[in-house]
């Protein structure tokens, strides 16, 4: 194939041919940006050839130079669509990670739309006409919410275990139990981090076995403080013993050494009292006496991606004064989705408006009736889907209270000459796409994450996929 290479036009012939002043005539992009791409697609058939993977019968410069614009006019189809995609999720996965975590509530979207389309008060105070702090629109909400002293927000919750390590224990030691030693998403480890941030790891105890004592043989001059990280994405089941944050408060208050409580995920909502998990609330660590505790904003909380710092004043404020504290700040609309949020929260109507916590609160009858609807909706067409509802369970996801699992009722669909995966890869592939569970052969959706707007796309989406 490589001695086809001569037959490869140039540049310069390719952007002199009719059909390149055609697309350059109708293609939004600049003739700059146009050249460059068609280069790729000069050095993409290039590899091809030299690689005999260039699938095409006795080749010639025409034949070459066809193939180079219709790779470039697929180029140009693909620019059109934006890579960040909308998405109905049908797995009932209500944190799902790969489809962005924690959808956002009403309110929120109107507080981020409403603020990127004019200027705001990010840092301006409309009384004094002075420069004001980004930080004090969201952290009274959270004083208010929480009972903490003072809060801080950064954008994600690993920033905000970076940023408390590095600004109040660098190169000082910071103890940690070793069952606590937490791998989260992406490869990223907690001794990682700490290393990272120059503290220095303190491991004590096993893995499955930590005992108060443990922590305390581990205290020395050096010691910054006591970092307990709250086991959100696993549980250890069997011959296992850890050190409650009670027992923990009552030692770091002996030695006066602060401690800081990583929760994860963390949550506002009492989810207990849904006879859900077991998970703590925010609330109840602050009334335990810890002194510094951290939490993700896109998922228990439902907002937006954020890492949530409260505690103490005394510790926030060196927070706040650090100089990683702008490197991690959030920006404008970050801020408008939180307050919007954190609104609800205050209003007690989290459990309507935001989705997070309506998803995971919903009974399994309602979700019954959504997967009914899809149902009767499919079959009154001309469809060739075989369907049947099963009792099944849904996950929370991201992480999130793995031991739970959420009763309800998922729709199977077969096929008698599409397999499940082509099935899935169909619908992937539809105008709006929809993301799908497949098992045994089976497409399975789960109606939990599935609004009643979203569900008649969804019937829609399996009416153009259905052989003709």
């Amino acid at each position: 194939m490589t001695s086809y290479l001569r037959y490869l036009p140039s540049i310069h012939k390719l952007k002199a041919h009719r059909r390149f002043s055609e697309i350059a005539e109708t293609a939004q992009v600049s003739e700059e940006v146009l050249t460059n791409w068609i280069t790729e697609q000069v050095q993409e058939v290039r590899i091809q050839m030299v690689n005999d993977g260039l699938q095409m019968e006795d080749i010639n410069r025409e034949k070459l130079v066809d193939y180079i614009f219709l790779l470039l006019e697929r180029k140009l189809r693909g620019n059109k669509e934006n890579q960040l995609r909308p998405v109905i999720n049908a797995t009932g996965v209500v944190l799902h990670t790969n489809l962005g975590r924690a959808r956002l509530s009403r309110q929120a979207i109107d507080q981020i739309t409403e603020i990127a389309l004019s200027y705001s008060t990010l840092e301006y105070n409309l009384k004094t006409g002075e420069r004001g702090s980004r930080q004090s629109i969201i952290e009274n909400y959270i004083k208010q919410l929480t009972g903490a002293e003072a809060a801080i927000v950064v954008n994600n919750n690993a920033a905000a275990v970076f940023l408390v390590l590095k600004a109040l224990a660098f190169g000082k030691e910071v103890i940690v139990s070793r069952g606590e030693l937490v791998e989260i998403g992406g490869s990223f480890r907690i001794s990682s981090i700490m290393e990272e941030s120059q503290a220095i790891l303190v491991d004590v105890g096993t893995t499955n076995k930590t005992h108060l004592h443990d922590y305390e043989n581990a205290i020395t001059e050096n010691t910054a403080m006591l970092l307990k990280v709250h086991k959100s994405n696993f549980k250890i089941f069997g011959f296992t013993e850890e050190v409650d944050t009670d027992e923990l408060v009552r030692v770091s208050r002996y030695y006066h050494i602060p401690i800081y409580e990583d929760l994860g995920s963390g949550t506002l909502f009492d989810f207990q009292e849904k006879k859900i998990g077991a998970e703590p609330t925010v609330q109840d660590k602050v009334q335990a006496g810890i002194d510094i505790i951290s939490f993700s904003g896109d998922k228990l909380l439902g907002g937006p991606q954020a890492g949530v710092i409260i505690g103490k004043k005394k510790y926030i404020d060196q927070l706040k004064k650090h100089q990683l504290a702008r490197v991690l700040r959030v920006d404008k609309f970050t801020l408008a989705g939180l307050e919007a949020t954190l609104k609800s929260y205050i209003r007690n109507q989290e459990q309507k408006e935001v989705p997070t916590i309506r998803d995971i609160v919903t009974p399994s009858e309602t979700i019954l009736k959504k997967a009914n609807v899809f149902l009767q909706k499919l079959t009154s067409e001309d469809t060739t889907f075989i369907c049947d509802i099963e009792k099944e369970s849904s996950r929370v996801g991201g992480g999130t209270m793995p031991e739970v699992a959420l009763e309800t009722y998922v729709v199977h669909v077969k096929h008698d000459t599409l397999s499940s995966d082509e099935i899935a890869r169909r619908l992937r592939n539809y105008t709006i796409p929809v993301v799908v569970r497949v098992k045994n052969d089976s497409v399975i959706l789960d109606f939990r994450t599935v609004t009643e707007d979203e569900l008649e796309k969804v019937v829609e989406a399996f009416l153009h996929i259905q052989p003709q």
